[in-house]
């Protein structure tokens, strides 16, 4: 009952918000265009160390606790050890190639799963300088969307596993629907202690507004070519048969599904598990849906030792203008995104 009501309200702030960035984008759109215009979309990944990183939190937290004159030779101690390393730069190259890698990337899906883009791009970058015994992560975090939006992230991290290169899916938060779809391709699986995981499951729902169009007196012309070009419609007189038609639709949709995770987890018990409903991380484990139960930090602060730790992130740097044009059609997304999201979210209590 709370839907309408929130939608159009929704729909009025952000038509407030296009209306006032348009205005900006056509100022900055005319000034770019005196200018002779922008540079086209860059893109570029952005990699990073993590053992850096996390040793120099632990220096951090270290150089904190300890008393001033004890802080300062524990700095000492470290430059000294810096001083050694760099030193012996060619040995520690040597070692650090000798170490395997673990390539980290996030996922934060929403219901078109948009950051396929991202992880496509990563993946190719990975695989590119992948060696035997290096590892990729994927921390994952999404409600489910799209099907086949979601079908091609899992085939992204299947180009991983055809590789050779073992793959780690970590949930922290949330993999369900499409998300576990995703995560289920892993050669192992982690999952926090109340990470939502599972709704292998497929769902639709259309509102209907022909009775409203009829009481006042408006037609809809519907023309196709096809028996089931459209099956239900928003403001047609949907029939027994279109709704029909899209249950058998989403039946073999579901079937596909099952099937999917089946061949990459033949140990799950499909009757139990391909009811749409979602577990969390401790219960996961018993189902089988996930390998072991923990958070993505712990696993790899176990890894930092024996591993070289990197995460890779694709990052697209756009023009001004187009920066502000987005964000104006972000705004309207992340809206519409967020009323869809609810209601898969209202699903997971």
């Amino acid at each position: 009952m709370e839907f309408w009501p929130e939608l159009g309200l929704f729909v009025v702030k952000a038509v407030i918000v296009v209306v006032a960035l348009g205005a900006i984008i056509g100022l900055v759109a005319r000034a770019a265009a005196r200018g002779g215009g922008g540079h086209e979309g860059r893109d570029r990944l952005v990699v990073k160390r993590l053992n850096e990183r996390y040793r120099r939190m632990a220096q951090a937290v270290r150089g904190a606790l300890l008393p001033k004159h004890a802080a300062r030779a524990a700095l000492k101690d470290d430059k000294k050890q810096a001083k050694a390393e760099r030193k012996a730069k060619g040995a520690a190259l040597a070692a650090r190639v000798a170490k395997p890698r673990v390539f980290v990337v996030d996922f934060d899906g929403n219901v078109r799963a948009s950051a396929v883009t991202h992880l496509r791009a990563e993946i190719t970058a990975i695989l590119a300088v992948a060696r035997p015994g290096d590892e990729v992560v994927v921390r994952i975090k999404s409600p489910g969307g799209l099907v086949h939006a979601y079908g091609l992230a899992a085939s992204q991290l299947e180009r991983v596993k055809a590789a050779g290169v073992q793959l780690t899916a970590v949930v922290d938060l949330v993999a369900a629907s499409g998300g576990y779809m995703m995560a289920c391709v892993a050669d192992r699986i982690l999952a926090a202690p109340f990470a939502v995981v599972g709704s292998i499951g497929v769902v639709a729902g259309i509102p209907n507004l022909n009775r409203l169009l009829k009481r006042h007196d408006v037609d809809y012309e519907l023309l196709t070519a096809g028996e089931y070009k459209r099956t239900l419609t928003v403001f047609g007189e949907n029939t027994e048969a279109g709704r029909k038609k899209l249950q058998e639709e989403l039946d073999l949709t579901h079937a596909l599904f099952k099937a999917w995770v089946g061949r990459h987890r033949p140990a799950v018990d499909l009757t139990k598990v391909a009811t749409g409903e979602h577990w969390y991380g401790t219960q996961a484990l018993e189902l089988g849906l996930v390998d072991a139960v923990g958070t993505s930090d712990d696993y790899l602060m176990a890894k930092l030792d024996e591993a070289e730790l990197v995460s890779v992130a694709h990052k697209i740097h756009r023009p001004l203008v187009e920066r502000l044009s987005r964000a104006a059609a972000a705004t309207v997304d992340r809206g519409l995104d967020r009323v869809a999201q609810r209601a898969i979210e209202s699903r997971f209590p």
